[in-house]
């Protein structure tokens, strides 16, 4: 059990990015500057790479080296925390991404469940874990949950409970679960000893509601300027501003999934002038025809001035 200190904790916005490529769909590592540069512009400064926003699922491993090599290269000497999603079906590709993420020095690691052989209870989930989060040893570990994504809802609290002292170096949970009753206890776990950013933008209100300090979303990449309202609003108790943020981040969202998330995502970043090329099979991409029309309703509903 790894109780961080507040400054090495995921506090504040942490920015799901995404995998840039080429139009043919090939890495496009040239990009990753670009993405640091716009983000540290709107005063993010700590990043979550490689994981679902980023696509990892449909990246080889060999993809996600490079593509952890270079981020860490990028905000060598910044400002920038770099945490690098490990995760995988494969545990020993996991171990090799976890190994190499500590050789490269990332402010930390965290790891989804695989997905296609389950673990089929908690003692299986934290043996698994254990094992990635052991090929990096010196380097902080939050467990990855995702069920929406995985099919893996097994209760988080519990994973807490069995893991202390069987993961040393556990900092604690990415909790991507729009239950706030166990992220509540996740919270009080072992007097608050874990650090616990949440995952779900368009629950964040609610869950600095329930105690959250941190959050990494997707959203911060185009919409970072909402979120950073949003946490100064809730702040200062000021919870009609805060509403007023969130529900314009719910309201992105919505229109940003009636094309496909990850594509029209991706669509927005270009037009924010960090072209991060398209989606990869099996998410879609997509046409001018429909950029065209998602940048309508975006400047309809006043996402440009948001934004800015």
């Amino acid at each position: 059990m790894l109780n961080l200190p507040a400054p090495q904790r995921l506090h504040g916005l942490v920015t799901a990015t995404h995998t840039p490529f080429h139009p043919d769909g090939a890495l496009n590592l040239d990009v990753v500057e670009k993405q640091a540069a716009f983000l540290q512009s709107k005063g993010v400064n700590l990043v979550f790479i490689g994981g679902s926003t980023g696509e990892s699922h449909s990246l080889t491993l060999e993809e996600r080296l490079l593509l952890a090599k270079c981020w860490m290269a990028v905000t060598k000497g910044s400002e920038m925390r770099v945490v690098v999603h490990v995760g995988a079906n494969c545990v020993a590709d996991a171990k090799t991404l976890a190994e190499q993420a500590e050789e490269l020095g990332a402010a930390a690691i965290a790891a989804l469940t695989p997905m296609y052989f389950k673990p089929k209870n908690v003692e299986m989930l934290v043996e698994t874990m254990g094992q990635i989060a052991a090929a990096a040893p010196e380097t902080p570990f939050y467990y990855y949950d995702i069920p929406s994504m995985t099919g893996v809802n097994l209760p988080v609290p519990e994973f807490l409970r069995q893991a202390r002292e069987r993961i040393p170096n556990l900092a604690g949970v990415k909790f991507t679960n729009p239950d706030l009753m166990a992220y509540q206890y996740c919270l009080r776990a072992d007097g608050g000893a874990w650090d616990v950013p949440f995952g779900c933008d368009e629950h964040m209100l609610g869950a600095l509601a329930m105690g959250a300090k941190g959050a990494v979303g997707s959203g911060f990449n185009f919409a970072a300027p909402i979120y950073s309202r949003l946490l100064a609003a809730f702040a200062q108790n000021d919870f009609a501003a805060a509403r007023v943020e969130q529900f314009r981040g719910v309201q992105i969202i919505s229109a940003l999934a009636s094309y496909g998330y990850m594509g029209a995502a991706k669509a927005v970043m270009s037009m924010l002038g960090v072209d991060v090329g398209p989606a990869r099979l099996p998410n879609n991409t997509l046409t001018p025809a429909q950029k065209d029309k998602l940048h309508g309703e975006l400047e309809a509903m006043g996402f440009f001035e948001w934004v800015k």
